[in-house]
């Protein structure tokens, strides 16, 4: 009720009290009516202080509102003109998971490390030329391709299952046709072998006698060699050596399908793997093009160690065998061969300049010695390699039969860092690591990453029993290497090779015609890893 209601009630009330008394005093009335009169009065009087209290609640009520709001407005002002808050810190849940990126590499893991799972990839991309010289007219090739090639481009995921169960998944689509498949019909086009580099499951939960120990199956690189042991991103050339390449495609190398383990500590590797064909190989008895094989077995053993080391010195002593112990057989003409071959220690051209395709073969054997060597930034490897290719009765021949054929090969390699870092031993492989940078190039100046200059000459023989039927004369290759290397950082490197090559070959085991060649190289690989 309003205010102007409230003083109309007053003035009547008023008035009221001022003409009973008189009505009374000129009417004469009675005391009943006095009476009544007096009750209206006291009503009138209630119904004044219930207004009065309800308009004293209006006017408060109103009051705070009007003092509410006016905080309001203020307390906005205030929070609007003031510095950002600083965030207390308080108590946060434990992530379920972990994402990291060591050397750039996506990382997930739970939070226990447990079980992880990585992206992983390199990529090789090489460039260069070939002054390539036949010897004579009978020389096979009579050029070569100068140009580029894709070397490896690979990408995959690795990872890990409650601490102890290893897998990885690696595809390759590069090589020396930047593809994958073969070239006969019914086959894929590019190289020789199927995309898939690693496809394998390890256990790493044994650790007997003091170290650690993987059980492995599937398809991986085997750790036979210690060129081929250490990494491909680690590699002091663009190519390992043919003596080494040669070996490894017998019954190991990349791509390979196998089962095994290995045991290692600090100072001690040893490791045996039963082995299998590499992927992309026929698995069909019956196909006719290309024609349908069985599947090879072989396997290798490899002891090694750091038996010295120090801050800034180790010495690497070792030794390898490898057998197979049963050639593929092709189902189409019923013979079982091998074919030793590798490209000049150079992969722009795929083509073989040394190569000895072997028939009738019943197994081979390769034994090998291995020494390496690191003093602050110098750094020394290298190996050597006995082959025995043991041969069936030779048709042609049938009085004697064929012999083994026996043949020899190996390099020795030498490197230097400008930039004062050292390749550290990794135990678990038996091999050395890359050089990691300890000032990353940067454009500011402040770092220029490391340099390293490096030297090798290797040679491999196939040539034995010469002047003799079942002689092979596949040739001796020679090749004289020059590297400089930029490692940019821990991802990126910049590789520089020169190379000289002298293939020194007759036209058969029983003519001596000189099919031999000579060739200089210069190639750049660009590398990404991570």
């Amino acid at each position: 009720m309003g205010a102007t209601r409230l003083g109309a009630i007053a003035v009547g009330l008023a008035g009221f009290l001022a003409a009973a008394p008189a009505y009374a005093q000129s009417a004469g009335g009675s005391d009943a009516e006095i009476a009544l009169l007096k009750q209206q009065l006291r009503m009138l009087e209630q119904k004044l202080d219930k207004l009065q209290k309800q308009t004293n609640t209006n006017t408060e009520a109103a009051a705070a509102a009007t003092a509410k709001a006016k905080a309001a407005d203020a307390k906005a002002a205030r929070v609007a003109s003031a510095p950002p808050l600083i965030p207390v810190k308080g108590p946060v849940a434990p992530p379920d998971v972990i994402v990291k990126m060591p050397d750039n590499r996506p990382t997930i893991c739970t939070a226990d490390e447990q079980n992880c799972i990585a992206i992983t990839s390199r990529v090789h991309y090489d460039v260069g030329g070939y002054d390539y010289r036949p010897n004579s007219a009978g020389t096979v090739p009579q050029k070569l391709d100068s140009g580029q090639n894709l070397r490896r481009a690979r990408i995959g995921l690795i990872g890990k299952f409650f601490g102890d169960w290893n897998y990885a998944l690696i595809y390759d689509f590069g090589g020396s046709s930047d593809g994958f498949g073969g070239a006969a019909p019914g086959s894929l086009p590019g190289g020789g072998t199927s995309g898939i580099e690693n496809a394998y499951l390890s256990y790493t939960g044994f650790k007997p006698f003091g170290g650690k120990s993987a059980l492995e199956i599937g398809v991986f690189d085997l750790l036979y060699t210690l060129d081929e042991s250490t990494a491909s991103n680690d590699i002091l050339f663009m190519e390992r050596s043919s003596a080494t390449n040669i070996a490894t495609n017998i019954a190991a190398g990349d791509f390979r399908s196998a089962v095994g383990g290995r045991w290692w500590n600090d100072t001690l590797w040893v490791g045996a793997y039963l082995t299998g064909p590499t992927t992309g190989a026929i698995h069909s008895a019956s196909s006719v093009t290309p024609p349908g094989t069985s599947e090879q077995v072989g396997a290798t053993a490899r002891i090694a160690g750091q038996i010295i080391s120090g801050d800034g010195y180790s010495l690497h002593l070792g030794g390898d065998a490898e057998w197979l112990i049963t050639p593929p057989r092709n189902f189409v003409t019923n013979t079982q061969s091998l074919t030793l071959a590798d490209r000049p220690e150079l992969r722009i051209d795929p083509t073989n300049l040394i190569s000895a395709a072997i028939a009738n073969t019943s197994g081979a054997q390769v034994y090998s010695v291995e020494a390496a060597a690191t003093y602050g930034g110098f750094f020394f490897q290298s190996e050597y390699y006995w082959y025995n290719v043991e041969r069936d009765a030779n048709t042609s021949v049938p009085a004697f039969g064929a012999p083994s054929a026996k043949f020899q090969g190996g390099y020795a390699q030498a490197a230097y860092t400008l930039t004062g870092e050292t390749r550290t031993y990794n135990p678990s492989t038996a091999s050395y690591n890359g050089i990691r940078p300890k000032n990353p190039f940067e454009l500011n100046g402040s770092g220029w990453g490391a340099w390293e200059i490096g030297g090798r000459i290797s040679q491999i023989d196939l040539n034995d029993q010469l002047g003799t039927p079942f002689g092979i004369a596949a040739g001796r290759q020679t090749v004289y290497t020059a590297g400089l290397n930029w490692y940019v950082n821990n991802n990126i490197r910049f590789m520089l090779n020169y190379l000289h090559g002298e293939l020194n070959k007759q036209a058969s085991s029983t003519s001596t015609v000189d099919v031999g060649s000579k060739f200089d190289a210069i190639a750049m690989r660009t590398q990404i890893k991570f």
